[in-house]
C-alpha cells in the first residue's frame, strides 16, 4: 500500500514558477513509477509527466514539454514536478500517482495508487 501526499499548489501569474511535490509512504518507493496528472474543470484528468522507479527514464505530454521537469528522490522518497514558464492553460488540479510497472505509463488505468490533488492556478 502507497500513500501519496501532493503539496506545493497555489495562485501565480502567467510566466511564473511553481514546485509541486509528492511525499509517499512505504519502503519501496523506488519500485513505483510515478506520474503527475491534471484535471481542469469538466475535463478528463490527463497525463503530464511520468518518471521511472529509478529516475533514469521521464516522459512528458506535449503541453509541458520544455517548461516542466518531473525528478524524484527516493531516498526522502519524494517526487517532484518544476512548472515554469505557466499559462493560465496549465491551471487545473494536479495529481500524483503510483503505478507497481517499472516504466512510465500515460494512462490513469495504469496507476493503482493517487494523491488527493493539489490545485494550480495560473492568473492571465
Amino acid at each position: 500500500q502507497v500513500q501519496l501526499v501532493e503539496s506545493g499548489g497555489g495562485l501565480v501569474q502567467a510566466g511564473g514558477s511553481l514546485r509541486l511535490s509528492c511525499a509517499a509512504s512505504g519502503r519501496t518507493f523506488s519500485m513505483y513509477a510515478m506520474g503527475w496528472f491534471r484535471q481542469a474543470p469538466g475535463k478528463e484528468r490527463d497525463f503530464v509527466a511520468g518518471i521511472s522507479g529509478s529516475g533514469s527514464g521521464t516522459y512528458y505530454s506535449d503541453s509541458v514539454k520544455g517548461r516542466f521537469t518531473i525528478s524524484r528522490d527516493n531516498a526522502k522518497n519524494t517526487v517532484y514536478l518544476q512548472m515554469n514558464s505557466l499559462k493560465p492553460e496549465d491551471t487545473a488540479v494536479y495529481y500524483c500517482a503510483a503505478t507497481s510497472l517499472p516504466v512510465v505509463r500515460t494512462s490513469t488505468l495504469q496507476y493503482n495508487y493517487w494523491g488527493q490533488g493539489t490545485q494550480v492556478t495560473v492568473s492571465s
